[in-house]
Parts: structure tokens; C-alpha cells; sequence
């Protein structure tokens, strides 16, 4: 077997850096933060021509019927160049959760990107407002969505949202539910309430309530949104550590760039380091939901954590060596800056993920 991308995608790589590099992204994500979601939708539309929306949904639906594999690459692009909107929950969630619902006639629609879904982890969804439809999980025991408005994490950069907290590991087995399975799981309508602030203006948060129930919940269904987030936050880490390399060849301090500095090598050296031990685990995790491997979740989570971590060292390093400028919100690397916080804590936080490697570890999974 051979681990690594193909030539196919690193072709669809490079077809998104090609799209979204000469799309403004940053201007999209300003104005999606504003409230107008005019460029953000023409960029969404843009995309679905190339693929993106329909990536997970079968062929005979209008989609690419691609793999998670593919997905993981798209998410990483989508993560480099900030694009807004639920492209976790429309792309990567959807498919699998609606497959075989009743709500399965939004599909070929979702994959031409004429329909936006949006899914509430718990008491919250985003950009419900752009929404067709919005769906709400209930009874739901596992990863929670956080708002990450809170203080500053600490190591690993995690946030919890209070709403809905993991389950200790050997509580799923006293209550006879397979491992890294989603006990008493509904997907519903939901019907969606005021606009909450995020830490990140560019995710506009809603709260919702369920309404009537419609099926269980596929886990992998969520399993393949986490990957996504992971994908995701390995681009944006990527993004900033570019963006900062950049700087640092251009900002002089005594007559010379800050980059020749050997305390700003270092410090740029471990943020590479770590995205690059992160995006294998990334790709692997893609590769084990492709095949049902037995501890598919479990490399799921441990994507989550290693690109949460690369992405919070690679915004933290970005904004200590950029120093008062990083600041601003006019400076675009603050975009990332703010996006990352934010999907550092979503789909689960880095706590619930690790709990969930040591719960699949002890028990030999």
C-alpha cells in the first residue's frame, strides 16, 4: 500500500490553490463576517463546479462519489485560503448523516451547491441564517461543537463548551453501547434562534433547539466531520507559517531581516515540525474511515489533536513574531489567527479527544 496522496489529487490540490488563490478569499471572509454573504456564496458556487460540494455523495446523485482521502485534501485547501461557511457540515457531514433519510432528496442539490446544510453538535449551529436546512443532533454523548469564546487554552489550545461532556471512558460499556459509538443519537430538524458571538466573526453561531426527529446518527458521519476540522486546521496552520515566513524575510531589526535571527528560526522550525508530524495523521485517519479500519475514531481523534496543536504553535509563533500588528483585524493574518482558536475547540475538544485514544487504547481497540 502506498501511503501518500495521489497524483489525482495532488491535480485537485492544486485546481483549489488555483480557484481560491484568485478569488479574494479574504475579502469574501470579511464581508461573510459583516453579514453579507453575497462573494462567499459566489465562491461557494465556484467550488461546487469544481467538485468540492458533492465530494462525499454518490455518483447516481450528481456527486463525486470521492473518497475521505479526497475530502482531507479539499479541507486542508479550504483551510489554507479561509474559506467561510458550514463547508464541515455541508460537505463532510451531511452526506453520510442524510443517506437514507427521508431528508435525502437535498442531496443532489447539496452536491451543485444549490442547497447549504448546516448540523448543531449541541446547542448551536453555524451560519444557520444561509442555511436551507438545519439539523440538530439530540440525546447526543461524545464530541461536543464549543463556541470557543472562552479564556485562552492552555497546552494544547483546547476550550470546553459545558454543553455536553464526554462520556468516562468504561461508562459506554456499563451501559452495554459499543466503544466510540453514539448512544441514543437522533438526527432532527432544528429550529433555530438568536445569533450568538464566536471568538471567530467569520463563524456566525445560532442557537437551535430540536424539533421532530428523523433517523439515528451515523458516528462516521461525525467521525468525517472531525477529519474535515483536522484537514481544516492543518491548512490554516500552513497558511499562517507561509504568511509568517513571508514576514520575517521582509521585516528588518539593525539593518537586517528578523528572519536571520537565529530565536526566530527556531521558533519557526518547530511550527514546521509540528504540522509536518500532523499531516500524516491526518492522511491516515482519512485512509482507516476509507477502509472501516476497527480503530478508524481513534486515528480520527489523534488528527484532531496533532493539526489542533500544529495550527494553535503555528498562530501563536505567527502573532508572537508578527508582534503588534498581528493584533489588528485589518491584517488579514488575524483571520487565521481567529479561525483556528475557533476549530481548535470544535468537533470536539482536544480533552475529549484524548480521552477517547486512552478509552480505545486501554481496552486494546
Amino acid at each position: 500500500m502506498r501511503f501518500g496522496r495521489t497524483p489525482e489529487q495532488h491535480a485537485f490540490a492544486e485546481a483549489l490553490d488555483d480557484l481560491l488563490g484568485a478569488a479574494e478569499v479574504a475579502v469574501a471572509a470579511r464581508a461573510w463576517a459583516a453579514g453579507d454573504h453575497s462573494p462567499g456564496l459566489k465562491l461557494w458556487q465556484r467550488l461546487a463546479e469544481l467538485g468540492v460540494c458533492g465530494l462525499l455523495i454518490p455518483e447516481d446523485l450528481g456527486g463525486m462519489g470521492a473518497t475521505a482521502a479526497d475530502l482531507a485534501v479539499a479541507f486542508e485547501r479550504l483551510g489554507y485560503h479561509g474559506a467561510p461557511g458550514p463547508w464541515i457540515e455541508s460537505v463532510a457531514v451531511a452526506p453520510r448523516l442524510l443517506a437514507g433519510t427521508p431528508d435525502a432528496d437535498v442531496l443532489p442539490r447539496l452536491a451543485s451547491g444549490e442547497a447549504i446544510i448546516s448540523v448543531a453538535l449541541a446547542a448551536r449551529a453555524l451560519d444557520a441564517d444561509v442555511c436551507e436546512r438545519t439539523y440538530a443532533l439530540r440525546n447526543r454523548v461524545g464530541l461536543t461543537e464549543s463556541n470557543t469564546s472562552g479564556s485562552p487554552p492552555s497546552g494544547s489550545g483546547g476550550s470546553t463548551s459545558g454543553v455536553l461532556p464526554l462520556v468516562e471512558p468504561g461508562e459506554r460499556q456499563r451501559a452495554g453501547v459499543e466503544t466510540n459509538t453514539v448512544p441514543s443519537a437522533t438526527l432532527n430538524h432544528a429550529i433555530v434562534g438568536a445569533e450568538q458571538q464566536s471568538v471567530d466573526p467569520t463563524r456566525r453561531l445560532f442557537d437551535v433547539t430540536p424539533g421532530d426527529e428523523i433517523a439515528a446518527v451515523d458516528p462516521t458521519a461525525l467521525d468525517l466531520g472531525t477529519l474535515a476540522c483536522s484537514a481544516q486546521l492543518l491548512g490554516a496552520g500552513l497558511r499562517l507559517l507561509d504568511d509568517t515566513v513571508a514576514y520575517v524575510k521582509q521585516r528588518t531589526q539593525f539593518g537586517r531581516p528578523i528572519g536571520e535571527f537565529q530565536a526566530v528560526k527556531h521558533l519557526l522550525a518547530d511550527v514546521r515540525v509540528a504540522l509536518d508530524f500532523a499531516a500524516p495523521l491526518v492522511h491516515n485517519a482519512a485512509i482507516e474511515l476509507d477502509t472501516e479500519a476497527p480503530t478508524a475514531a481513534r486515528a480520527v481523534s489523534a488528527a484532531k489533536v496533532a493539526a489542533g496543536d500544529a495550527a494553535y504553535l503555528a498562530s501563536r509563533t505567527g502573532l508572537q513574531v508578527h508582534g503588534a500588528i498581528g493584533y489588528t483585524r485589518e491584517f488579514d493574518l488575524s483571520l487565521w489567527i481567529l479561525k483556528v482558536r475557533a476549530l481548535v475547540g470544535a468537533w470536539g475538544t482536544p480533552a475529549e479527544h484524548r480521552a477517547r485514544i486512552l478509552e480505545s487504547l486501554v481496552e486494546g481497540r
